[in-house]
């Protein structure tokens, strides 16, 4: 199941944090088709945020088509969603941590970092697309 982290200085609201996070977890393998999210009780209670806010992002997602509500039961991944190919990021990840670590040494702040990487994937993907 997911577990839903805020970054209150990100800027991004909280409703649109949480709704990028289930996308993120779909992309990543975490939630598959069918996947129940966590009650609106249950996510209020963890992250100490008002109700409607989660009722936000969950319709959010809904008029999406991500995922669909079932009235007395909750929110679950719709099963129109494609599954995720189950895949082993952990050396793709382990070598980018070591590069988060390099930026931070060499004095990037996470917005810079956040920045950088941004910067790039925008470059390389007008690269490809030329």
């Amino acid at each position: 199941m997911i577990e839903f982290r805020l970054d209150p200085r990100s800027g991004v609201p909280t409703y649109l944090q949480l709704v990028q996070q289930v996308k993120q977890a779909l992309r990543l393998g975490i939630l598959q088709p069918g996947d129940q999210l966590p009650t609106v009780k249950e996510v209020v209670g963890t992250l100490a945020i008002n109700p409607n806010t989660v009722l936000k992002a969950y319709r959010e997602l809904d008029r999406e088509g991500v995922t669909e509500g079932r009235r007395g039961q909750g929110t679950f991944v719709s099963e129109d969603q494609p599954a995720a190919v189950a895949s082993d990021y952990s050396v793709l990840r382990a070598a980018l941590l070591k590069w988060i670590e390099r930026a931070q040494r060499a004095g990037l702040d996470d917005e810079s970092i956040n920045a950088l990487i941004a910067a790039t994937l925008h470059a390389a993907f007008f690269e490809k697309a030329a």
